[in-house]
């Protein structure tokens, strides 16, 4: 893909959960991030979910900037929950435990982020991805975990578990191939802020597009992390000037080889400033 082909990430780069039956916060947490992911499973009471639907069809939010997380395809939860969403004006769903492409029949119309977080979820990205609805991945270290029988996602450090970072690379170059985005999964430690920052450095590092995130006090760690500093940015432009004067071809900057690589690097540095 050329850097004139590259598509462009519909929100920014943190992504706020917030539970859909507790409507007297969807405008603060809307607010507060990027986007806001309207949770109408994982984080609601099975038995509050008719009261959270309702609430999802009653509320007046800047479509543009909601995303709206409905039950895994299968339930009856789902079926309900795609008759209230097609109430209201929102159109970029999360569909979570996907595992095959017919999971997201009945979201044609929508921007779908296909959520990989069983193991057959994970193999399954590559043809998720390339399902015509489907915007972006994101991947689940929990719910992973928690499919292949295990009782941890995390080592007593915060690092990841090695079949964590494997489904995290998987579910990212499954995206990329594919021409979709990739988002990073939650830090559930809240306090932890400089754990969350290195995650979300490394994100941007590999090219996830965004970070998603449970708790308020997260978003400006994650921006700040996604966001390339004034040096940065000006390194950036700095190359992308020398490369034109070099007219083409391999070239020497500051003492480092130049090639397209290298340039797609510093783009990528200037979209996200």
């Amino acid at each position: 893909m050329t850097a004139d082909a590259t598509p462009v990430f519909p929100w920014g780069p943190a992504l706020l959960f917030c539970p859909a039956d507790r409507p007297e916060r969807y405008a603060k947490a809307l607010d507060r991030a990027d986007a806001v992911i309207l949770d109408l499973e994982d984080a609601v009471d099975p038995s509050r979910r008719p009261a959270a639907r309702e609430a999802l069809v009653a509320s007046d939010l800047d479509p543009s900037r909601v995303i709206v997380r409905v039950n895994p395809a299968g339930t009856a939860d789902h079926d309900a929950d795609l008759s209230a969403l097609a109430a209201t004006p929102y159109r970029a769903a999360m569909l979570p435990k996907a595992e095959r492409p017919s999971d997201l029949d009945g979201l044609g119309g929508y921007d779908v982020i296909a959520l990989c977080e069983s193991a057959a979820g994970v193999l399954a990205a590559p043809a998720l991805a390339q399902a015509p609805t489907v915007l972006a991945l994101m991947w689940g270290a929990e719910d992973l975990v928690a499919s292949l029988g295990g009782t941890s996602s995390r080592h007593a450090d915060g690092r990841y578990r090695d079949v964590d970072r494997h489904a995290r690379s998987s579910v990212l170059l499954a995206a990329g191939a594919a021409g979709a985005f990739a988002i990073d999964t939650v830090h559930l430690d809240i306090a932890d802020l400089d754990g969350l920052a290195a995650e979300a450095e490394d994100a941007v590092a590999v090219g996830f597009a965004a970070t998603a995130c449970i708790h308020p006090g997260q978003v400006e760690t994650i921006r700040a992390a996604y966001r390339p500093s004034a040096a940065e940015v000006e390194a950036a432009r700095e190359l992308l000037a020398a490369a034109r004067d070099a007219g083409g071809g391999v070239f020497r900057h500051a003492g480092r080889m130049v090639d397209g690589p290298v340039l797609a690097h510093a783009r990528a540095v200037l979209r996200r400033s």
